[in-house]
């Protein structure tokens, strides 16, 4: 058979999109862990959530404990674009991560897995923290923010209130009606508004 009735015979194989299974894999690690933790979490699932061959997991991100790392750093920086820090405007930072928080369940699991199965910060988790602690010390050498609580103590004051109803624990929840309706959590971030500002804004 001549070379070009095999070409004809044969069809060709797609080459494979190695950008498009690694954003699948990275998908599915990421439900996986948020469901399970890294302990937890199966290499067989995520590449069966994947459609893909494991294999290839092993091949773009190495081990189990190297994916966790690389969705971890993954989420952080979509939350960093999609709510970037104006230390002079904590108020609205504040109610933006709310927002991102309730439109990414996802992101609250992912962090309380992170905390209790790795305890340790690392040095570019840290220095993220510095840089927006830095920034708060400078709105408050500006006048634009409350001078009289220490930056990060103020910053952090910030963090667990834009997400304490989103975290809180489920009995706390049952308390309130209708805790999920859309009425309940337009209160909430209201409450959470209120008092961002009765400690961020200058006397």
């Amino acid at each position: 058979m001549s070379a070009a009735k095999q070409t004809a015979a044969t069809p060709a194989k797609r080459p494979r999109d190695a950008q498009a299974t690694r954003e699948l894999l990275l998908a599915a690690a990421t439900q996986e862990f948020a469901e399970y933790g890294l302990a937890g979490a199966r290499i067989d699932r995520i590449a069966e959530r994947a459609g893909a061959n494991k294999r290839l997991l092993y091949v773009y991100f190495g081990d189990k404990d190297q994916l966790f790392d690389v969705v971890l750093q993954r989420e952080a920086e979509k939350l960093a674009t999609a709510v970037p820090l104006n230390a002079e405007d904590l108020v609205a930072f504040a109610a933006a991560r709310f927002d991102y928080f309730l439109a990414n369940p996802h992101v609250s699991r992912l962090a309380t897995w992170r905390a209790f199965e790795r305890a340790e910060p690392t040095e570019s988790e840290q220095a993220s923290y510095l840089q927006k602690v830095q920034a708060v010390e400078a709105a408050q050498r500006a006048g634009k923010v409350n001078p009289a609580i220490a930056a990060v103590d103020l910053f952090a004051m910030v963090l667990r209130i834009s997400d304490s109803w989103l975290t809180a624990p489920r009995a706390l929840l049952a308390v309130a009606e209708d805790h999920d309706s859309e009425g309940r959590i337009n209160e909430h971030r209201a409450a959470v508004i209120a008092a961002v500002q009765s400690f961020t804004a200058v006397q």
